[in-house]
């Protein structure tokens, strides 16, 4: 390495360190014109621990700089600091090759097999990173949006936490956080809770026996979703009769929200819960699965029916 020699050099002959440096690049061999020894490891480990340091703190004080000058929104903030990581850190590794004094021209045998190789081991990587820089500059999923991925096997629903450079950061309500690749997002079905407006409409199905009162059912139906806070007045909640069942009129009771990262089973059920005690206290019933069972008159029903008799008396 020339900048360890360069190094050597410039140190005076006749001083200590120079007998301490000449002892260290002693404990080592050459390979062509390049010279490895536990000296030369040494200012390499320094320089790339320096590189490495010197990187994150021209990237925080980077995006510091970026958030007091510009007034970007959070997606043109997020994909402006990850571009300016990426030049950053293409920087330093340039300088870094530089300080080191490696020369890269010695490589050029290899390197059409070697960005062969890295190509195809990095193909996924820059997928996901071409990809995320492409979901901020669209700007169609944001830090704070709720989206619901589908990739065909499961429905994974949560809050956006974090887009990086190879995955996007989901929180469920569970507080499980999920690392979605950025090209999953690309090409599986994405629903975006909050991409043009946070309000979510839910739906909450109900149903109630034959021979009830269903004008009655539905203003305790209204009354009990108006009575939830997170409900929303506009729009307002609305009742609809959704079908004549099997076993019962069955009703859908229609609500907005605005915060569907605060959870959907939690509203449902405080809904559900009221519906529950209004209908009590109004003696609307709930229905329960019935059925009806004909018998045919045949002779062997009476013979069954004339023993059972029998037996019993």
């Amino acid at each position: 390495m020339s900048g360890a020699a360069e190094i050597l050099n410039n140190v005076e002959r006749g001083s200590d360190l120079w007998a301490v440096i000449y002892t260290l690049d002693s404990w080592g061999f050459d390979v062509a014109s390049a010279r490895i020894s536990v000296w030369t490891v040494m200012v390499a480990i320094v320089v790339v621990i320096a590189a490495l340091v010197l990187a994150r703190l021209a990237i925080r004080i980077a995006c510091w700089l970026l958030a007091r000058v510009t007034r970007f929104d959070t997606a043109q903030t997020l994909l402006a600091q990850k571009l300016i990581s990426i030049v950053i850190w293409a920087a330093t590794f340039l300088i870094a090759i530089d300080l080191l004094g490696i020369d890269l021209t010695a490589l050029a045998v290899f390197s059409g097999a070697f960005g062969l190789a890295v190509g195809f081991g990095l193909q996924k990587t820059f997928g996901n990173l071409l990809a995320g820089i492409i979901l901020l500059m669209d700007r169609s999923i944001k830090p704070g949006d709720v989206i619901a991925v589908n990739d065909g096997i499961t429905n994974t629903v949560g809050q956006v936490k974090r887009i990086g450079l190879r995955a996007v950061s989901v929180t469920t309500r569970d507080k499980k956080e999920y690392l979605i690749p950025n090209e999953n997002l690309m090409i599986n079905q994405v629903e975006n809770w909050s991409y043009s407006s946070r309000n979510v409409r839910m739906r909450i199905p109900v149903a109630i026996a034959y021979g009830c009162d269903v004008d009655l059912a539905e203003k305790l139906m209204l009354k009990a979703a108006k009575a939830n806070k997170r409900v929303l007045d506009t729009p307002a909640p609305a009742v609809w009769l959704k079908a004549f069942g099997t076993d019962a009129i069955e009703f859908e009771i229609l609500v907005w929200i605005q915060d569907p990262e605060e959870g959907l089973g939690n509203l449902r059920s405080d809904v559900l819960k009221r519906v529950w005690r209004l209908f009590n206290e109004s003696h609307v019933q709930v229905p329960f699965p019935q059925r009806d069972i004909n018998l045919r008159d045949t002779p062997e029903l009476r013979a069954l029916i004339a023993a059972i008799r029998g037996e019993g008396t």
